[in-house]
């Protein structure tokens, strides 16, 4: 008799996790759906697009939740009563209506059916998954946060005016606004290279997961700070073009890399050197004494 209920048990968790899923994708499919849409064809809103790093995150947030999958079976089933509170706040911020509220419902309602259905050990389990899929949510913070990007945009604008007038361009530079040829650039907090950050310190973070290098504190700090000062040089030669293509009347050439497939290119260029940047600190510094040998940050999610 032991097998038959052993299997039964089985059958049930299966259906339960299969009305899980169920419900789920009709609370959110439409959502992402309309994300993704936003993302890949740049109608979400300006705020919303400081998150299109989640083209890449959510997939990889639901790929680290898939190969964790035997872990989290091997888990014993143990609720926590915290469930009940993210789970009514999230459901509370999905009926509410309001854009941010049903955005941030999705992972609250994650981590609240993680603590449900496993408790404590589930949550720690799924804490990678459920960050990645946090920080690709669309919300208000970078509009909180660009009234104080106003130094960084004065930055920006004064180096990418020394540079130019270095190759002997006639550039006056007031406060964030560069004036060239006759035309006038400004630094917007967006052009300052916010977005570019976001989407720098996220992708650093994945790649900190998938080299396991996010268990060395020392290493961790030096990667990310490494790939904001990157971002940012990156961001002032981005901005010293425009400025230039904008002055020499190079209009094409401005929106190409401005709005265009170049600035992608670009972009996509500049996050393919963290990857070096992430190789070169694995190589080139030493791992620290109360740190393993190995950091099978991915490959831990394969264990049996």
């Amino acid at each position: 008799m032991q097998p038959k209920l052993t299997l039964r048990n089985q059958i049930e968790n299966n259906l339960l996790l299969i009305a899980i899923s169920a419900v789920l994708a009709l609370m959110y499919v439409p959502l992402l759906w309309h994300w993704y849409d936003g993302w890949l064809h740049k109608n979400i809103g300006i705020i919303h697009e400081y998150f299109s790093h989640g083209l890449i995150g959510l997939p990889f947030a639901a790929y680290i939740a898939w190969l964790n999958r035997k872990k989290w079976h091997r888990l014993p089933d143990k609720f926590h009563p915290l469930a009940v509170g993210f789970l009514i706040i999230g459901g509370i911020f999905y009926l509410s209506g309001l854009t941010d509220f049903v955005n941030l419902s999705f992972p609250i309602i994650l981590a609240g059916l993680c603590l449900w259905l496993k408790g404590i050990p589930g949550l720690k389990l799924q804490a990678f998954p459920l960050v990645f899929v946090l920080l690709a949510t669309p919300n208000q913070i970078p509009y909180l946060i660009e009234p104080y990007a106003l130094p960084l945009q004065s930055f920006i604008a004064a180096t990418a005016g020394f540079i130019l007038t270095q190759f002997g361009f006639p550039v006056v530079v007031e406060e964030i606004n560069l004036y060239v040829g006759g035309q006038i650039v400004e630094v917007a907090p967006h052009c300052a290279g916010l977005k570019m950050l976001f989407t720098s310190l996220y992708v650093g973070l994945m790649l900190l997961y998938w080299t396991g290098v996010w268990r060395s504190r020392t290493r961790s700090i030096l990667f990310l700070i490494s790939a904001a000062l990157i971002s940012i040089m990156a961001n002032i030669i981005r901005n010293t073009l425009l400025t230039y293509f904008h002055g020499t009347h190079n209009e094409q050439a401005f929106e190409w890399l401005h709005e265009g497939s170049g600035g992608d290119i670009y972009s996509a260029c500049m996050l393919g050197t963290l990857v070096l940047l992430i190789n070169g600190i694995e190589k080139y510094f030493p791992i620290d004494t109360d740190e393993p040998e190995k950091q099978p940050g991915f490959i831990d999610s394969h264990d049996e």
